[in-house]
């Protein structure tokens, strides 16, 4: 390790936890490849997820449930060897620990050893407890994923709101206090009424992560293709482009190619 690498305080789990004792909020983004995890991390970016979404912006699929535990440890391996001072959390993939919490240590643990990850992020409450608590008591931090999860898309049939009505918001809330009281160090709530984001984060004192759930929460999280315009197609609500990268790789690709075709690239400079 250089002393340069060395010589950066690295985001840990504790820092977390004290950035949300002052208030300060987090901010966190996905990267799925070196290059961009360096670009996010040097940025200085608290948090990088390495997201199961990459299903969706790298591989080209409609949902997350396709992508392998495989793929996310070559994702995640690819990320943590760009990053100095972020914490990495990797994603476990659909199928890697729901109904199976041996399977669910198993793949945490492949995670921990052949990413070198910080930790990793499971979605769903009560249901996946037992496979929270038996990751945890290998001494390996989980990330919790509440309100609208991806991976049951094919369950609920919408990637809507969720728990607008009483009885899924209690049991959100209550979802949300069992991780926490299982050790889960930090909760992601997606695409939920953001009163009820907010009453979740004054209600547990792990911070919570919010996409699509108002300001209330303890920081925020995007995926790094969607802020930076580098996907299209995907608008909703919550979402803020923070530039039009699409635009300006296409002009840049349209260049080159009109470069090459009229002769201009590469000039007397550009060759040996």
């Amino acid at each position: 390790m250089s002393i340069h690498k060395e010589s950066i305080k690295r985001v840990t789990t504790h820092i977390l936890s004290e950035m949300k004792l002052k208030g300060e909020k987090i901010a966190m983004l996905t990267s799925y490849d070196f290059s961009m995890a360096s670009i996010v991390d040097k940025a200085g970016v608290d948090v990088i997820l390495v997201g199961d979404s990459a299903s969706n912006v790298m591989a080209g699929h409609e949902t997350t449930l396709p992508i392998t535990l495989d793929q996310m440890i070559y994702h995640g391996a690819s990320v943590v060897r760009a990053v100095n001072r972020a914490l990495v959390v990797v994603d476990l993939p659909f199928g890697t620990y729901q109904g199976n919490s041996k399977e669910a240590l198993c793949s945490s643990v492949r995670i921990m050893k052949e990413c070198s990850a910080d930790a990793v992020k499971l979605e769903g409450g009560r249901e996946i407890l037992e496979s929270v608590n038996r990751i945890l008591s290998a001494g390996i931090p989980v990330m919790g994923h509440l309100g609208l999860t991806p991976q049951s898309i094919h369950k609920f049939g919408t990637y809507a709101v969720r728990a607008k009505d009483d009885a899924e918001a209690e049991k959100l809330l209550e979802d949300a206090k069992l991780l926490e009281d299982a050790g889960c160090f930090a909760l992601v709530l997606e695409k939920i009424p953001a009163s009820l984001a907010t009453k979740v984060a004054e209600s547990i004192s792990i911070p919570v992560i919010g996409i699509g759930a108002g300001g209330g929460v303890d920081g925020q999280v995007l995926v790094a293709h969607d802020m930076l315009g580098i996907t299209q197609e995907f608008s909703p609500r919550f979402l803020r482009r923070y530039h039009n990268l699409f635009e300006e790789i296409k002009g840049a690709v349209e260049n080159y190619i009109g470069d090459v075709k009229s002769k201009d690239f590469p000039n007397e400079k550009e060759q040996y």
